[in-house]
């Protein structure tokens, strides 16, 4: 389909980090962006400091209807969606005889049901489009680790939603790549990102150049599945 306005994506989980990243570098590429955040007035400092092309919203991916009405609101805002990346987010961490059903809960409503409610709430738009959709997963959704078990959980879970969107969306014209990172340089699980101390790992900005990487493949093709490494972990 013809272009007729500026190519706009919409990405959760974007105040910091790889969202944030990703913002960065889709905008830098010529979209406009709505950024997503639970917190409304951490997204609303955000995308006053990314400029004129990005919108930020308050959405707790949780929440269904609060999902379709920032999706909504974005397309009435730009006429349209070309690209939604799915990155919100969190980790519990624990033995499975301490983990709280809360945090149980909080996980995979946020990371498997959140990543759900998120694209079919963008399917209509993409599919008119013929849009792309980003899920970012972990290696975690391949590689049980003791004390993971949400966390390992909602990624295979995503994994496996990321492989049937392929199969359900590509006759609508909509690209689904799952991005399974190893160790990365953010706030996730409460870490502070020190410079020298995680100068080893993937950094936001790697991840957010195979976006707009992925994004200039030619049309033909598709890696519907990238795993992502640091190329040189210390030794253990």
């Amino acid at each position: 389909m013809t272009q007729t306005t500026q190519k706009s994506a919409f990405i959760t989980g974007a105040s910091k980090g790889i969202g944030h990243a990703v913002a960065q570098a889709l905008i830098a590429d010529g979209y406009a962006v709505t950024i997503t955040s639970r917190n409304a007035d951490e997204i609303a400092q955000v995308a006053a400091e990314l400029g004129a092309g990005a919108r930020g919203v308050a959405c707790d991916v949780k929440e269904p209807r609060a999902v379709q009405a920032a999706v909504d609101a974005h397309v009435a805002a730009f006429g349209g969606l070309d690209v939604l990346f799915v990155n919100a987010g969190v980790g519990h961490f624990g033995n499975v005889a301490d983990l709280s059903i809360e945090q149980w809960q909080d996980v995979i409503d946020t990371n498997l049901s959140g990543a759900f409610y998120t694209v079919k709430a963008a399917i209509p738009a993409l599919s008119a489009r013929g849009g792309y959709i980003f899920t970012l997963s972990s290696l975690a959704g391949k590689n049980p680790l003791p004390g993971g078990g949400a966390y390992n959980a909602s990624k295979f879970g995503l994994n496996g939603l990321s492989e049937v969107l392929n199969l359900d969306l590509r006759d609508r014209g909509i690209k689904v790549t799952q991005i399974m990172p190893g160790s990365v340089a953010t706030h996730f699980g409460g870490h502070t990102p020190d410079q020298d101390k995680d100068a080893w790992k993937i950094q936001p900005e790697d991840l957010a150049q195979l976006t707009v990487d992925l994004l200039h493949m030619p049309e033909r093709t598709l890696p519907s599945r990238v795993e992502v490494r640091p190329s040189r972990p210390p030794k253990k």
